[in-house]
């Protein structure tokens, strides 16, 4: 998967998706932004939620069952110092419906444990590469 995001002045930056859906991302105005789009870590967290959410759907109705509604309430505390990454995240799952405890409960563990890319790629190795003018630069960092 590839995608660019571009600069759009000041904090902002927006990208499309190569599903063809336009994000956009702003930091708050006290760091120098004007909270034109979502913080980053902001769709971190509705990611994770996205994801899990899609596989427990998907496995919901393999199992031939059918949620009248779903919702998730996602809490993630950060850090205090720099990066100020996420320490933990906690997604409440609320779904109402005939749904056996026994399934539901296997349909987050599968999507924690063995389904979510997303969550699973919070502690994937990250590299990075530069260029300046269009000239590639010759350090990996």
């Amino acid at each position: 998967m590839e995608l660019t995001v571009k600069w759009n002045g000041k904090m902002a930056f927006s990208g499309v998706t190569p599903s063809g859906h336009e994000i956009h991302m702003d930091a708050a105005p006290e760091v120098g932004g004007e909270n034109t789009g979502a913080r980053p870590t902001e769709l971190l967290l509705q990611a994770v939620a996205g994801c899990t959410g899609i596989d427990i759907i998907s496995i919901l109705h393999k199992m031939r069952l059918d949620p009248v509604s779903f919702h998730m309430d996602v809490k993630g505390e950060r850090a205090d110092d720099h990066p100020k990454r996420f320490t933990t995240i906690n997604i409440h799952y609320a779904l109402e419906g005939e749904l056996p405890e026994d399934k539901v409960i296997r349909a987050i563990q599968l999507s924690k444990d063995k389904y979510c890319s997303v969550a699973h790629s919070l502690n994937s190795e990250i590299t990075a590469s530069y260029s300046i003018n269009g000239a590639k630069g010759d350090k990996v960092l």
